[in-house]
């Protein structure tokens, strides 16, 4: 009752002086616009269903001719439940693989960043040489809206990150890998394709969540360091479906 009383007493507020059957869904629409202005997309979905409910409520306990003005095609495109993606994620063997195979020293350290640490390409297209700190990189005006993240990589990457910096940068300023998001991505497909398959930026960044994941790392400790969200439900649809072939090899692990 708690859930559904401030959706109710708001529309109440707005509509008590119409006969129910008088509400439109031109109306509940402006309505929930306004209701809903600034919420998450998870809330404003809750609020239509608790809104939608009502309707049915009357409909089926008091009037069965009443319609639904919640229930049009409209409405229910903008505040259905958004379907939740999942995505093939690629072994480890194949991740090392590609990088392996990457000669360019460039090109395999981009590669690096995102499997080993959960960066984002845009990310690392916008790392300077002054945002190495050893094994800490340091993110300027990340995607969360923070002044800045850190994110941790091993020590190797590391060192070969800053060799490579060093080499190139002429001061502390400059971008460590100046070419553009697209000059990127192509690199990304092209590694792919050495090993035969389609291959993009954010599946390192899949990879690098659910190998940490299956290793063994506490998913906060996957959410808040190594992909960095707000909250672990995010963190849950970058974690891959576990297939027959590798359940069996767990339980086999496990109890073999």
């Amino acid at each position: 009752m708690r859930s559904y009383q401030s959706v109710i007493d708001r529309f109440c507020q707005d509509f008590g002086d119409h006969e129910i059957e008088q509400v439109t869904p031109d109306g509940v629409l402006s309505f929930l616009n306004s209701f809903t202005n600034g919420n998450k997309p998870y809330t404003k979905r809750v609020r239509y269903s608790h809104l939608s409910a009502f309707f049915n409520f009357f409909r089926n306990n008091i009037d069965p001719g009443i319609g639904n003005p919640c229930d049009t095609p409209m409405i229910r495109k903008l505040y259905r439940e958004r379907v939740v993606s999942r995505w093939e994620i690629i072994e480890k063997e194949t991740v090392d693989e590609i990088i392996f195979r990457t000669v360019k020293v460039r090109n395999r350290l981009i590669l690096e960043l995102m499997a080993r640490g959960g960066m984002r390409i845009g990310e690392v297209l916008k790392l300077r040489l002054n945002d190495i700190q050893d094994r800490k990189l340091i993110l300027r005006e990340p995607k969360s809206g923070k002044e800045h993240e850190i994110v941790f990589i091993p020590q190797k990457v590391a060192d070969r990150l800053r060799d490579y910096a060093t080499k190139k940068c002429k001061s502390p300023q400059d971008r460590i890998f100046p070419i553009s998001y697209e000059a990127a991505r192509m690199m990304v497909l092209k590694a792919g394709k050495l090993v035969g398959i389609h291959f993009l930026p954010h599946d390192l960044r899949r990879h690098s969540a659910t190998y940490a994941s299956r290793s063994g790392v506490p998913i906060e400790i996957v959410s808040k360091l190594i992909l960095r969200h707000a909250n672990l439900s995010t963190t849950q649809r970058y974690l891959g479906t576990i297939s027959d072939v590798e359940a069996i090899r767990w339980i086999e692990n496990l109890y073999g």
